[in-house]
């Protein structure tokens, strides 16, 4: 049953996610709000790739980070970033249409050359926090660039702040 809410929930917010990185202008993509942010690209990217992470987070015991390679593109091409984004989508999918409920239970941890850098704990809370939370705290991040750079935002709850500025009261 949660495997399934889970599943649901994922399709929903990986509408709101596409649409969020299709507002993102290639004109724009070097911007980074301080020097220490990552540049727009480089966050779109991140974003795109931690759809790729479902598949070892949640078909593997641990996962080891440096011993996973995926080609990601420039993150100065918008258009490979969307590419990577609609393939980890599918490998996510299907990863969470193979979990079962006792699958959440089960302990997980990260690795990063070997060093355990998160966990181990139960797979649920991961897939809260590490994938989907994780995708959301970046969108919002990437709602500030777009803004900062006077870009439009697609409402993914209902009608931004500028949308609402163009509705009849």
């Amino acid at each position: 049953m949660l495997s399934q809410i889970l599943l649901a929930e994922f399709e929903h917010e990986t509408n709101s996610t596409r649409k969020l990185l299709e507002a993102i202008p290639e004109k724009d993509l070097a911007y980074k709000p301080s020097p220490v942010s990552w540049t727009m690209g480089e966050l779109a990217q991140h974003i795109a790739t931690i759809y790729y992470w479902y598949v070892g987070t949640l078909t593997q015991a641990e996962y080891d980070l440096t011993a996973d390679t995926l080609e990601r593109g420039a993150p100065s091409d918008i258009k490979a970033t969307l590419a990577l984004f609609e393939k980890n989508v599918e490998l996510a999918r299907k990863a969470l249409e193979g979990l079962k409920d006792e699958d959440l239970q089960q302990p997980w941890s990260m690795k990063a050359g070997g060093k355990v850098v998160l966990g181990p704990m139960p797979r649920g809370i991961v897939v809260r926090s590490f994938l989907f939370n994780h995708i959301y705290h970046h969108r919002g991040e990437m709602i500030v660039y777009l803004r900062a750079t006077g870009n439009k935002v697609p409402g993914l709850y209902g009608p931004t702040y500028e949308q609402s500025k163009d509705m009849p009261a």
